[in-house]
C-alpha cells in the first residue's frame, strides 16, 4: 500500500512518499538473501490458440506503464530513517522470444521461466515489474510476469491480467482501448494518527494474549542433509467430494461461516486433534481495500491479521465454527493494524525476520485459473515452479466448480528441505479427515475422531490382489459393524447407507493412500469391484517441489539444469 499525499497537494510521480509499515517491512525482507525470494509474485500464463505477438508486447508494455506503481523506485532516507518511493522512473520493457524459431528446447524455456520467477529486483534501481513473452509454436504461447510484493498483491495480479487483455483485444482489433487513467496509489490511502494505531494495538494485544506464539506442528523438522539453506517449497492438495462438500457448508452455513473459517476451523482441528497444544494463533491475509477507490489501484493493500482458536475438550464442530465466527470477525475489524508491533508486545524475544508471530497461515485461494485473450485463445495459469515459501505450514481452501459439482478443495505449502512430504501428506489426509467428520457427526466433540487417522492402519501390499480383498473387507466390517460381509453384495444392500458411504470413502483412501470418490464406489459398490478400483487408482502426487534479461537468456541455454 503506498502512503497518502501530504494534505493539500496532489499526488505526482516525482515527489517522494514515505511506504507504509507494511512496504516498509518488505524492503527490509528484501535485504535478507533467504528471504528475498518469498517477496515475490510470479505468474506465468500458457495460451493455446493463435496469438497475435505484436499485440501482445504491445499490450503488455501499455500496461505496465500505465500503472504508477508498476513505475516505482525505493530508497531508504537515513536521516529520516525511512523508506520512500517515487514513481517517475522509466517502466519496464517486455521482451519477446520467437522460441520455435530460435531452436529454444522445451528444457532450455522451462529453465527461463524458472529463472525470471526468481531472478530478484533492485527496487533503488529497476521496475518492480518484468514480463517475457516466449513463442513456442503457432498455437501455444508463454506470458511470464514477476511483480515485486512491494507494489503487488493478489488482487492487483487480477487487475494486471485484466489491463493486459483489455489492451490486446483493441491492439488485435485497432482500436483506442476505453481506460481511465489509473489513480495514484497515494492519493488513496487514508492516514491514521499514532494515537489511534496505539489503541488498536492494545486491544489487539489484550484479545490475544497468553497464546503460544509458535504453533506445535504434529511432526518432527528434518532438514534433508547437505541441502542449502532455502525457503523452497513444494503444495499437497485434494479435495472433497461434492456430497462431503455440501455437507460441509450446510454446518458451516448454520453458524455464518464463510469457506475461509471453514478452513481456520479444520486446520485448528486437525492441529488439537494430531498434537498436544490446544490454543493456536493463525495469520491470514486481508486483502485491506476496503475503500472503494482502492478499485482501479494496483499496489500493495494486503496486510497479515492475526486470529486466536481455542479448541476446548468439549467443544463440538457447531461450537468450534462458532468460535472462529467470532475471532475472524475480530480480527477483520482490526485488520489494519500493524501487524510488527503486535508481534513486539506478544513476542519481544523473537529473532526472525519472519513470520512474525505465527508460523502458520490460512488463506481462501482465489487466483483465477484461466485468463482468455479472446474466445479463439484460452489461457492457464501454471503451478509455481519453483514456490518460496515463509510459513511453516500454509493451508488454502477453495471452493471450486467441477463437472460433477462443487468440491471443497484444500491444499498444503510446505517447505520442502525442512518438513517431510510423507509426514504433511498424512497430515493432510487427517485433515480430510477432520472435514468428513464435520460433515458426518457435527455435534460431536472435534477432539473426539470417529476413525482413527492412517498411522494406525497395517501396511496392506496393494499389487496382492487376496490383500486388497481382504483390506476393503475389514474396512466393511469396520464401517457397518458386522462380520457377515459378501464379496458380491453391494454396500447398500449390506446395511450402508449415504452417511456411513462418506466414511467408508474416506477410510479407504486413508488405509490405501489412494484418491477414492464417492461417485466411484457408486458405481463400483462391491467389496470386489472396491478392491479393483485401489488398484486402479493412482497416488496423489505431489506439486512441483537474479540478474538482468540478457544473463537469465543466455543462463537458460548454456547452463541447463543449472539455470535453477
Amino acid at each position: 500500500m503506498l502512503p497518502a499525499a501530504p494534505h493539500g497537494a496532489s499526488p505526482s510521480d516525482h515527489a517522494w512518499y514515505p511506504a507504509t509499515r507494511v512496504q516498509q517491512g518488505m524492503w527490509v525482507l528484501d535485504r535478507d538473501e533467504l528471504l528475498r525470494p518469498t517477496q515475490l509474485v510470479p505468474t506465468v500464463v500458457e495460451f493455446t490458440g493463435p496469438v497475435d505477438h505484436r499485440a501482445l508486447v504491445s499490450a503488455v508494455g501499455r500496461s505496465l506503464s500505465r500503472h504508477p506503481s508498476l513505475r516505482a523506485r525505493f530508497r531508504l532516507d537515513v536521516k529520516r530513517r525511512q523508506v520512500e518511493y517515487r514513481t517517475d522512473g522509466p517502466p519496464a520493457e517486455p521482451g519477446f522470444i520467437d522460441a520455435e524459431a530460435e531452436g529454444w528446447t522445451e528444457e532450455e524455456v522451462d529453465n527461463l521461466v524458472r529463472a525470471l520467477s526468481a531472478a530478484p529486483f533492485d527496487l533503488a534501481q529497476d521496475a518492480p515489474a518484468r514480463a517475457e513473452i516466449i513463442r513456442m509454436g503457432a498455437e501455444r504461447t508463454l506470458l511470464a510476469l514477476n511483480v515485486h510484493h512491494i507494489i503487488f498483491d493478489g488482487v492487483s495480479r487480477g487487475m494486471l491480467l485484466e489491463d493486459i487483455r483489455t489492451l490486446y483485444r483493441a491492439a488485435v482489433d485497432g482500436v483506442e482501448p476505453r481506460l481511465s487513467t489509473p489513480p495514484h496509489p497515494a492519493s488513496v490511502v487514508a492516514e491514521r494518527t499514532p494515537e489511534e494505531i496505539a489503541e488498536q494495538v492494545a486491544e489487539v494485544v489484550d484479545r490475544l494474549r497468553g497464546a503460544p506464539a509458535e504453533v506445535q506442528l504434529p511432526f518432527p523438522r528434518t532438514p534433508i542433509a547437505g541441502s542449502a539453506e532455502s525457503l523452497l517449497g513444494a503444495s499437497l492438495a485434494t479435495s472433497l467430494d461434492p456430497d462431503t462438500t455440501a455437507r460441509v457448508m450446510a454446518v458451516a452455513a448454520q453458524e455464518g461461516c464463510t469457506p475461509f473459517m471453514v478452513g481456520v476451523a479444520l486446520l485448528a482441528a486437525t492441529l488439537a486433534r494430531t498434537g498436544p497444544q490446544r490454543d493456536f494463533l493463525i495469520a491470514f491475509a486481508w486483502p485491506g481495500r476496503d475503500d472503494p477507490d482502492t478499485a482501479d489501484v494496483i499496489g500493495m493493500f494486503m496486510t497479515t491479521v492475526v486470529l486466536r482458536v481455542t479448541v476446548g475438550p468439549e467443544d463440538t464442530w457447531h461450537d468450534l465454527l462458532g468460535d472462529v465466527r467470532v475471532s475472524g470477525m475480530e480480527a477483520f475489524v482490526d485488520s489494519d493494524v500493524p501487524l510488527d508491533a503486535v508481534s513486539a508486545a506478544l513476542n519481544p524475544d523473537r529473532n526472525a525476520l519472519w513470520p512474525p508471530l505465527s508460523p502458520v497461515l490460512v488463506n481462501l485461494d482465489e487466483a483465477p485459473r484461466s485468463v482468455d485473450l479472446t474466445p479463439g485463445i484460452t489461457g492457464r495459469l501454471r503451478p509455481l515452479d519453483p514456490m518460496f515459501v515463509k510459513y511453516d505450514l500454509a493451508a488454502f481452501v477453495r471452493l471450486e466448480d467441477t463437472p460433477d459439482g462443487r468440491r471443497l478443495a484444500l491444499s498444503l505449502d510446505y517447505p520442502v528441505n525442512v518438513f517431510d512430504t510423507g509426514d504433511v501428506k498424512d497430515f493432510l489426509n487427517a485433515l480430510r479427515h477432520s472435514a468428513v467428520d464435520l460433515a458426518t457427526f457435527p455435534e460431536n466433540p472435534v477432539l473426539e475422531e470417529s476413525v482413527r487417522p492412517t498411522a494406525t492402519a497395517p501396511a496392506v501390499d496393494l499389487d496382492d490382489p487376496a490383500a486388497r480383498l481382504e483390506l476393503v473387507r475389514s474396512i466393511w466390517r469396520e464401517i457397518l459393524d458386522t462380520d457377515d460381509v459378501a464379496d458380491d453384495v453391494s454396500f447398500f444392500e449390506s446395511g450402508g447407507d449415504s452417511l456411513l458411504l462418506v466414511l467408508l470413502v474416506e477410510r479407504l483412501g486413508q488405509v490405501s493412500g489412494r484418491e477414492v470418490r464417492t461417485m466411484d464406489l457408486f458405481r463400483s459398490p462391491t467389496v470386489s469391484g472396491q478392491a479393483d478400483l485401489i488398484a486402479a487408482a493412482a497416488e496423489p502426487a505431489a506439486a512441483p517441489a537474479a540478474g538482468d534479461r540478457a544473463a537469465l537468456l543466455a543462463a537458460a541455454r548454456t547452463q541447463g539444469g543449472a539455470a535453477r
